[in-house]
């Protein structure tokens, strides 16, 4: 049985990106809170998302050259979409070869990253939300990890599936933006199982439900 782990990053102010759903914000300099995160995501059996983050993510990481990149191509996927099958002919591998030609005859150096044809063999979850993520937690091996976006993460949350939640707060106020937990029926009790604080001044805090 693998639990489920809802990751994401948060402002100070409770949100997990601004009004338009960009989150550029969470990106900063600080060398130790990345290393983390990627030792994080690398302790995964299987990264799942909805299918916006999917579409979007599928078409950075095939050739990105970023240490979060190794995890994310080559741990596999599900993705949750009522788009079925037709979602996979959307991962822009074709896209991704093309940018790989045209950056080799301007001398730069651009390629598919190892795993990059996993996003294309990812496991589509169309039924019901609870249903699917119970077969999920079924199987076993190492965690769940959900990355979002938004309107997936609150449904997670929401439906009382997330085992976990590791929530790097970023030191940033956004004032307004999409917030996480706003779609509760009640509020949500949370035990505090770990807390790290970096140099930048982000923190990442790992709960449990209480």
């Amino acid at each position: 049985m693998r639990d489920l782990i809802l990751k994401m990053a948060i402002s100070i102010d409770g949100f997990v990106s601004d009004l338009d759903g960009r989150n550029s914000w969470m990106f900063g300099a600080d060398q130790e809170a990345k290393a983390w995160g990627v030792d994080y995501i690398w302790n995964a059996s299987l990264h799942i998302m909805g299918s916006r983050s999917f579409q979007a993510m599928a078409n950075y990481w095939q050739t990105s050259t970023d240490q979060f990149a190794p995890p994310m191509n080559q741990i596999p996927k599900a993705v949750f979409s009522q788009q079925g099958q037709a979602i996979l002919g959307n991962v822009n591998t074709a896209a991704a070869v093309d940018a790989v030609s045209a950056n080799a005859a301007t001398g730069q150096s651009v390629e598919l990253q190892p795993g990059a044809a996993s996003w294309a063999k990812a496991y589509v979850a169309t039924g019901d939300l609870a249903e699917e993520i119970a077969k999920l937690k079924a199987g076993e091996g190492k965690p769940i990890i959900a990355h979002g976006g938004v309107s997936f993460a609150r449904s997670l949350v929401a439906q009382g599936l997330v085992d976990q939640f590791a929530l790097v707060v970023a030191p940033v106020a956004l004032g307004k933006g999409l917030p996480l937990f706003c779609e509760l029926a009640a509020p949500m009790r949370l035990k505090l199982i770990s807390s790290r604080a970096f140099p930048g001044g982000a923190v990442a805090q790992i709960y449990r439900p209480a």
